[in-house]
């Protein structure tokens, strides 16, 4: 199975208009689009999964750059996200220092104690 990569999709489309245009190549696995998670809004891309190689690298021969509803579809073939790249839920989002710039040093506070004292 291979995995396309499908963006400037128009907010107009659905997995239903996608799945015709798709499976004049082949067989459909899977179609999801991307949606805000707040809005449930399309964020403008997805992803089509094909049933083989071939029928996956005909689609993007034929449908890159091509017009669908009011935008060309921008086809290419989809990357494996890399463990703590961006927005894989990886990596923990700051330094690792808490956050706070004025807890810099760790561990306590301790009053100085002079020999002549």
């Amino acid at each position: 199975m291979k995995k396309i990569f499908v963006g400037n999709l128009s907010w107009k489309a659905s997995e239903e208009t996608l799945k015709p245009l798709f499976e004049a190549f082949g067989t459909v696995v899977s179609i999801k689009i991307i949606r805000d998670q707040y809005t449930g809004k399309s964020k403008g891309f997805g992803f089509v999964e094909m049933e083989s190689d071939e029928e996956a690298s005909k689609c993007i021969q034929e449908l890159n750059d091509k017009p669908f509803l009011d935008r060309n579809l921008r086809l290419s073939p989809a990357q494996e996200r890399q463990p703590g790249a961006p927005g894989s839920g990886g990596g923990r989002g700051h330094r690792g220092n808490g956050g706070d710039s004025y807890n810099r040093g760790g561990g306590q506070r301790r009053e100085r104690t002079y020999a002549s004292e």
